[in-house]
C-alpha cells in the first residue's frame, strides 16, 4: 500500500462507517475495483480507530455524563441510580454478544467471509431487512405511536441491538445499518436508533482496534511506511467520520432510511454483475 491508497481508503472508512452502506464491504470491494491488493480484515479494524476517536469527540458530553455515572454508582453501591448509569451498563450488556461472536468466528471474518459473494449477498439482505423496519416505522406512524428517544431506550433494547450488531462482523453487512435497524424494529425514532447505534459501537471498535494493533504490530513497527500508512489513513477516517456523524444524525431528523437501501441494492447487484461477467474477483 502507497500513501495514495492510504488516504484514499481512510476516506472510504470515514465516508462508510456510519452510514448503513458497510464500510468494511467497501474496504474490500473498492480495492478491487481499482486494482489494488485487499487491505485485509486487520487494516480495517485499526483504522477503525479513527471513526472511534470521532465518536468520541462528538458524543464527549454524552459519554463523559455516562462514565461518570456509572463510577459514580459504583462508588455509591447503586449501580443503576441513574438514566446515565442504566445507560453505561446497557452499552456494556450490548456489547457482550459482538464480543463473543467476534472471537469464536475470527478466523472465518478474516478470510472466507470476505469473499465478494459474502459482501455482495449481505449488501442486499440488510437492503431487504431494513426496508421492512421502516414499512414497520411507518405504520406505527400512521397508528399515531412516535418513536422511542434515548432516554426511553430499554435492557430489552440494548440486547436485541446489541445481538443485531452481531451480524455486523459479515463483511457487508454494515456495523451502523444493523443496529440502525435493530433499533427501529425496537421501535426507537430514526435519529436515536442511530445515535444509540454510535454509543454501542465505541467498546468493541476500541476493543477490535487494539486487538489487531496488538497481534500485527511486528509487521507494523517492520517498516516506517507501515506506521504512516496507518497514521493518515485513520486520520482521514477521523475527519471525515465526524462529517459523516453530523450529517446523519440531522438526515434522519427529517428523512428515512430509503436512499440507503436503493445504494445497498444497487452496489450489491452490481458487484455480482460484475462478478459474474468476470471483470471482478471474488
Amino acid at each position: 500500500m502507497n500513501l495514495f491508497q492510504a488516504i484514499i481508503l481512510g476516506i472510504v472508512q470515514g465516508l462508510t462507517e456510519f452510514l448503513p452502506i458497510s464500510s468494511s464491504a467497501h474496504l474490500r470491494f473498492v480495492p478491487a475495483l481499482l486494482g489494488w491488493a485487499d487491505p485485509g480484515a486487520a487494516f480495517t479494524a485499526i483504522i477503525q480507530i479513527g471513526t472511534l476517536l470521532a465518536v468520541l469527540i462528538y458524543f464527549a458530553k454524552d459519554i463523559v455524563s455516562i462514565a461518570g455515572a456509572v463510577i459514580s454508582g459504583l462508588m455509591r453501591g447503586k449501580p443503576l441510580e441513574t438514566d446515565e448509569s442504566k445507560m453505561g451498563w446497557m452499552i456494556a450488556a450490548g456489547t457482550l454478544p459482538i464480543v463473543v461472536f467476534g472471537l469464536v468466528f475470527k478466523h472465518h471474518i478474516e478470510t472466507t467471509l470476505r469473499s465478494l459473494y459474502i459482501v455482495s449477498a449481505s449488501m442486499i439482505l440488510l437492503a431487504i431487512v431494513l426496508s421492512i423496519a421502516e414499512w414497520h416505522v411507518r405504520r406505527r406512524t400512521d397508528e399515531g405511536l412516535r418513536g422511542k428517544s434515548i432516554k426511553e431506550v430499554t435492557w430489552l433494547d440494548a440486547i436485541v441491538i446489541g445481538l443485531a450488531q452481531a451480524m455486523a462482523l459479515i463483511p457487508g453487512s454494515s456495523r451502523s445499518g444493523v443496529t440502525i435497524t435493530g433499533g427501529l424494529f425496537m421501535n426507537l425514532d430514526r435519529e436515536t436508533a442511530a445515535r444509540f447505534s454510535f454509543l454501542l459501537s465505541l467498546p468493541s471498535v476500541f476493543a477490535a482496534g487494539i486487538l489487531e494493533l496488538y497481534q500485527t504490530r511486528q509487521e507494523i513497527m517492520a517498516s516506517s511506511d507501515n506506521l504512516l500508512n496507518i497514521a493518515v489513513a485513520s486520520l482521514f477516517a477521523f475527519i471525515v467520520g465526524y462529517l459523516s456523524i453530523a450529517f446523519l444524525l440531522s438526515y434522519l431528523r427529517r428523512h428515512t432510511t430509503t436512499i440507503f437501501i436503493v445504494y445497498r441494492l444497487l452496489v450489491g447487484t452490481s458487484l455480482l454483475v460484475l462478478i459474474a461477467s468476470g471483470k471482478l474477483l471474488p
